[in-house]
C-alpha cells in the first residue's frame, strides 16, 4: 500500500471518528418578541410576531414548521374526528368540537411571513403551518421571521378558549403561531389531536393589549405593574394607569412556551416560598373557592419547598395558580386550573402542576413521545410532595400500581414507547403516562436503593435542566450512581407489555436447614428481595441478585439482617438456595414485602410455613 492510500485512509478514518464524536445534544433557540390586542366583544386577537430563531444543528434547513392549535377548535379537525371515534373520548370533548358555529369556533390565520425581509411561501394543513425558507438556513447561523396573525379564540373546549364552565372568560394557552422543535430526530411537527406538546428553549418578550376591567396573569414577569395595578404592584407605589385599553409586558427568559390567563373578576393574591420564587394567586373569590383557595396558597409554598429540597431549586423567581382552563394543565411560570372543587381536589391538582415546574418545564422531554418521563415523574414526585405535606403513612404510589394492575386485567395495555396520540384508548394512554410512569421510578427506588435514587434523580435534574433529556439520559445517571445496568430494565418496561409474576415454587426440609425455590412465571425478570419470618419473630432479607443488573443494589440499613444469594441468570425459570436455618424455625417466606415490585399476582409470593410462637 503507497503512502499517499495510507494518509487517504487515515484522513477517511479520521473524519469518520470525528463524525461519530459529534455531540448531537445541540438545540435549536427562539427570542419571541410579540404584541397582541384581543377584542372581548369579537374574541378576536390580532398580533404580530418577530421570531429570531437560531439553528444550532448541523443541518442546512429548507422549511421549518409552526403549529397552529386553535384550528382544531374546528367541525371535521383531527380532534374532532378523533374524539369521536375513540372507543373512550375525554368527556370534557365528546362530539363537542362538531357542534361549534362559526362565531365558536377556534382558528389562526397567518395574514403575512418573511424571512429576513422577504416574503416565504407557506401553507396550512389543519393545525400545521408549513413554511418554505426563501434561502436555506445554514449551520449555525440564524435568521428572522417576521409574521402577522389573527386568531379567534374558541368556546371552552379543551384546555384553550373562552368562558370556561367556572366562568373564567379566557384560558389563552396555545394561542400563538408557535414554532415546533427540531433536534437530531429531525422536526417535531405533530398535528394538535389530543394531548401533550414540544417546544423550543427561548425567551418570551410579549405585550398583550385588552379592555382594562381585565385582570391578566400568565408566563413571565410582569414589567409594567405600575403601569398596569391590579395587586402587582409593590406596596407603598403609585399606579400611573394610562387611558384606554390596557397594555400587558411580560417578559420570560429561557422558556418552552408562553401562556396567559383574563378574567374581570380575579383576586390576585401573593405568597413567597422561603428561599424560592414568589408565587401569585389568581382566582374567582366566592362561597366555592374562598377557604379551598387558602389551602392551596399555604400547600403551594411547602409543595416548592419540599420540590426544592429533594431535587433541586427551582430556577425562576415567579410562578403563577390561576383559575382557568378544563382541569389542570401546566405552562413554564404557571399553571391553569379548576378552582371550585374540593379543597382536596383543588390543592392535589395544583401540587400535580406546580410539580411539572421540574418534570417538563425545566427538564424538557419531548412529552409527545415521552408521556411517562413527563407525567409520570410529576405524579411520582407530587404524590411524595403530597404525602409528606399531610403527613400520611404507607406508599404514596399504591393509586399508581392498582391502576396499573387494573389495566393489565383489562387487556387495553399498550407498550409506552409509542406516541402520546396514537394509543388505540385514552384509558391506555392516561395509565400509561401517569401510573406507569410513577410506578417506574419507585420500582427503580427498589432496584438501586433509596439513597442511590434520590442522589441520581437530583444529578439529573443538575444536569439536563433547561435541555431535552431522553430515556438514556435519564437511565445512564441512574446507572453511574447506582454502578448498576439497568438499560434492560428500561427496553422491559417501556417498549414491551411483559409482567413481573414470581411465586414461591417450593420450601424443603432437608433436617437442619430449608431450600427455597421460587419460580419466575412472567416474562419480566427482577432482583428480589425475599424476607424470611422466623417463629421468634426475627427476620432475615435474602436478597436475590439478577445477572443483567452485573452487581447488586446496597443494603438499605433499616435494621432487617439481609444475606445475599448467588445470581439468578434471568433465563431460568427457577432458583434456589439453601438456609442454615430447620423447617421447623420458619413462619413464613415472602417475595418483596415492600410491594414495590410491579408483581401482577401477589397471591404466590407468601408462603405460611409455620405460625409464629
Amino acid at each position: 500500500m503507497t503512502m499517499t492510500r495510507v494518509s487517504l485512509l487515515s484522513l477517511c478514518l479520521l473524519s469518520s471518528l470525528k463524525l461519530q464524536a459529534q455531540d448531537l445534544r445541540w438545540q435549536q433557540r427562539v427570542e419571541y418578541t410579540m404584541k397582541a390586542a384581543l377584542d372581548v366583544t369579537s374574541h378576536r386577537v390580532t398580533g404580530s410576531q418577530k421570531l429570531v430563531y437560531y439553528n444550532n444543528s448541523p443541518d442546512t434547513l429548507s422549511k421549518v414548521y409552526y403549529h397552529l392549535y386553535f384550528n382544531a377548535f374546528q367541525p371535521g379537525s383531527m380532534m374532532d374526528e378523533r374524539s369521536r371515534a375513540i372507543a373512550d373520548p375525554d368527556r370534557r370533548v365528546m362530539d363537542r368540537i362538531s357542534k361549534l358555529t362559526e362565531s365558536e369556533i377556534g382558528y389562526q390565520k397567518i395574514l403575512s411571513l418573511k424571512q429576513d425581509g422577504a416574503d416565504v411561501k407557506h401553507q396550512t394543513e389543519g393545525t400545521i403551518l408549513t413554511v418554505n425558507l426563501s434561502k436555506p438556513l445554514l449551520p449555525n447561523s440564524k435568521t428572522i421571521f417576521e409574521m402577522t396573525f389573527e386568531s379567534q379564540v374558541p368556546i371552552q373546549i379543551r384546555r384553550s378558549g373562552r368562558d370556561s364552565k367556572e366562568g373564567i372568560a379566557y384560558s389563552m394557552t396555545q394561542w400563538y403561531p408557535k414554532l415546533a422543535e427540531y433536534d437530531y430526530q429531525g422536526w417535531h411537527a405533530y398535528p394538535y389531536v389530543a394531548r401533550e406538546f414540544h417546544g423550543v428553549w427561548g425567551d418570551f418578550d410579549v405585550t398583550l393589549t385588552l379592555d382594562p376591567k381585565y385582570i391578566v396573569a400568565g408566563t413571565g414577569k410582569l414589567v409594567n405593574a405600575n403601569e398596569v395595578g391590579h395587586g402587582y404592584e409593590r406596596p407603598g407605589t403609585k399606579v400611573n394607569r394610562p387611558k384606554g385599553n390596557l397594555v400587558w409586558h411580560f417578559v420570560a427568559k429561557d422558556v418552552i412556551d408562553f401562556a396567559w390567563a383574563a378574567d374581570p373578576d380575579y383576586t390576585h393574591d401573593i405568597a413567597q416560598v422561603p428561599n424560592g420564587p414568589e408565587v401569585h394567586f389568581f382566582y374567582q373569590k366566592n362561597e366555592r373557592t374562598a377557604e379551598s383557595w387558602k389551602k392551596v396558597e399555604d400547600t403551594a409554598v411547602k409543595t416548592f419547598t419540599f420540590l426544592n429540597q429533594t431535587y433541586g431549586a427551582y430556577p425562576y423567581d415567579t410562578y403563577s395558580i390561576i383559575q382557568g382552563g378544563d382541569g389542570g394543565m401546566e405552562y413554564p411560570m404557571c399553571t391553569l386550573i379548576l378552582g371550585e372543587g374540593s379543597a382536596d381536589g383543588v390543592t392535589g391538582t395544583m401540587v400535580h402542576e406546580v410539580t411539572h415546574s421540574w418534570f417538563q418545564h425545566t427538564l424538557a422531554n419531548n412529552e409527545s413521545l415521552y408521556p411517562w418521563m413527563d407525567e409520570g415523574y410529576t405524579t411520582f414526585a407530587g404524590s411524595e410532595a403530597i404525602a409528606a405535606i399531610r403527613g400520611t403513612q404507607g406508599n404514596p404510589h399504591r393509586g399508581s400500581y392498582q391502576s396499573y394492575f387494573a389495566l393489565v386485567a383489562s387487556g387495553l395495555q399498550e407498550p409506552i414507547s409509542q406516541h402520546s396520540d396514537h394509543y388505540t384508548t385514552n384509558r391506555a394512554y392516561s395509565t400509561a403516562a401517569y401510573s406507569m410512569g410513577a410506578v417506574f421510578l419507585e420500582q427503580l427506588k427498589y432496584l438501586v436503593g433509596d439513597k442511590n435514587f434520590y442522589t441520581g434523580m437530583r444529578r439529573y435534574y443538575a444536569t439536563y435542566k433547561m435541555r431535552h433529556p431522553e430515556p438514556n439520559d435519564f437511565i445512564r445517571i441512574m446507572e453511574k450512581v447506582s454502578g448498576l445496568q439497568l438499560h434492560w430494565y428500561l427496553r422491559y418496561w417501556t417498549g414491551t407489555t411483559k409482567r413481573i409474576d414470581y411465586g414461591i415454587a417450593d420450601v424443603q426440609d432437608l433436617q437442619g436447614s430449608t431450600r427455597i425455590t421460587l419460580e419466575r412465571k412472567g416474562e419480566f425478570p427482577m432482583p428480589l428481595d425475599v424476607v424470611v419470618t422466623f417463629t421468634d419473630g426475627s427476620q432475615e432479607l435474602y436478597y436475590v441478585p439478577m445477572n443483567e443488573l452485573l452487581g447488586s443494589k446496597p443494603d438499605d440499613g433499616k435494621g432487617t439482617p439481609r444475606s445475599e444469594t448467588a445470581v439468578w441468570p434471568w433465563v431460568n425459570p427457577t432458583f434456589s438456595w439453601t438456609i442454615s436455618s430447620p423447617l421447623s424455625e420458619i413462619a413464613t417466606i415472602e417475595i418483596d414485602p415492600s410491594q414495590r415490585m410491579a408483581d401482577i399476582n401477589r397471591t404466590n409470593n407468601l408462603r405460611i410455613v409455620n405460625e409464629k410462637k
